[in-house]
């Protein structure tokens, strides 16, 4: 059983001396919460090294709370610029029916937050956004709504209006999830050309072509991949070297593998795999999905089974082997999140008001037990943001 190794969020109140914290030297560690009676906004937590009897392990020293904000679900970070975006997972902005986006600069001297601004994000429900590769533009997916939005990034982090909008159509057949678009994530190729939004009301992964410049999207030459009726796409991921994207399908509990054409944007379905065991006759959806930086190694997280399901990758065909289940120590793996260097994972754990901090053994992507655990109200997303010293120029 995991034990806490570390005093969680609340256990550094007033009478608590704050942490020591260096921009230069340490990596943060972020987290985006759905608000009510236990939270308040965005957590944040330094990543650290702890001395057990076992040796030094990977830690997490809470910062306490780096700025209030209304569910703010999904985050995204500039690391060359310092600077935390949120999608605020609200049906109402302003006396608006929107969600919004909201913009946050990185104090050095704490690692708090400071408020910029907050725009409205397009559409209700806004569960996910990416900045692209030019730090100009934020892809954002609005579920409620079911559309895509683009907002402009000022250089100043401050963000500005809308320079695109798609409203998505159509509906497919799980009459209680699928009686309507719901965008589930904003995904940008690693070439920066393309957004691809999954959809899980459509059952489709949308492509967009995105001019960085003018910050406007329009459709691929073939604009979407269609899943399985049923499927519920929810969110992609693609391999390192960009030849091929997987997407977690969160009503049907599978991963399916698309060879990616980057000159195109279009998805070839090459096959889909189970991510609960064969056995299992229980409840259960999945939500992240991430690939190891080795690009060995696929993870997605069960939610109901309670696990994360680990694939080894074919370096050829893209196409992917069930290795195993990773215990992950919590209720509801919403989302986890793996550092750059794919040797420490942070898994969110929803009901379980906890983040479990995980090694990852190299040769085989499995997870190295040690029985860290911390505290965090209804944790839904977290980033790495790594110190200044690590950040190129």
């Amino acid at each position: 059983m995991l034990t806490p190794l570390l005093a969680g969020v609340a256990a550094h109140g007033a009478d608590s001396a704050a942490p020591t914290y260096s921009p230069a030297t340490d990596t943060l560690v972020y987290v985006g919460t759905y608000t009510g009676p236990k939270s308040k906004g965005i957590y944040a937590f330094k990543l650290t090294t702890a001395h057990t009897a076992a040796g030094a392990v990977p830690a997490l020293v809470p910062l306490g709370l780096a700025a209030e904000s209304p569910s703010p679900a999904f985050l995204a970070v500039d690391t060359k610029r310092r600077l935390v975006f949120a999608s605020n997972e609200i049906d109402n902005f302003n006396g608006e029916r929107t969600g919004s986006v909201s913009a946050f600069a990185v104090d050095p001297a704490t690692g708090k937050l400071n408020f910029l601004n907050s725009v409205s994000s397009g559409g209700p429900g806004p569960c996910h956004l990416a900045l692209d590769a030019t730090g100009k533009n934020l892809v954002v997916a609005n579920y409620s709504g079911g559309s895509t939005a683009v907002l402009r990034v000022g250089a100043d982090g401050r963000l500005g209006a809308l320079t695109a909008r798609i409203q998505h159509v159509g509906k497919s057949v799980h009459p209680q999830r699928q009686e309507a678009p719901h965008a589930h994530c904003a995904t940008l190729a690693p070439d920066n050309r393309f957004a691809l939004i999954c959809d899980l009301g459509l059952d489709q992964v949308l492509v967009y072509r995105l001019d960085a410049e003018r910050g406007t999207l329009t459709p691929a030459a073939t604009p979407f991949a269609r899943l399985a009726p049923g499927a519920g796409p929810r969110h992609l991921a693609f391999r390192p070297d960009g030849k091929f994207a997987y997407v977690i399908n969160e009503l049907a509990s599978t991963v399916t593998t698309f060879a990616y054409d980057a000159a195109s944007g279009r998805l070839t379905e090459v096959a889909t795999v189970s991510t609960l065991p064969a056995a299992y006759a229980g409840k259960s959806t999945t939500a992240e999905i991430a690939v190891h930086p080795s690009g060995k190694f696929l993870y997605g997280s069960n939610r109901g089974h309670d696990t994360l399901a680990l694939f080894a990758i074919d370096a050829t065909s893209g196409r992917l082997t069930a290795t195993g289940h990773e215990e992950i120590g919590g209720k509801i793996p919403r989302h986890f999140a793996l550092d750059a260097a794919g040797k420490i994972a942070i898994t969110e754990n929803q009901n379980s008001d906890t983040m479990v901090v995980h090694r990852i053994d190299p040769a085989n992507g499995k997870f190295l037990p040690l029985g860290q655990s911390v505290a965090v109200p209804s944790p839904v997303c977290a980033v790495f943001l790594p110190p200044t010293a690590g950040v190129a120029r």
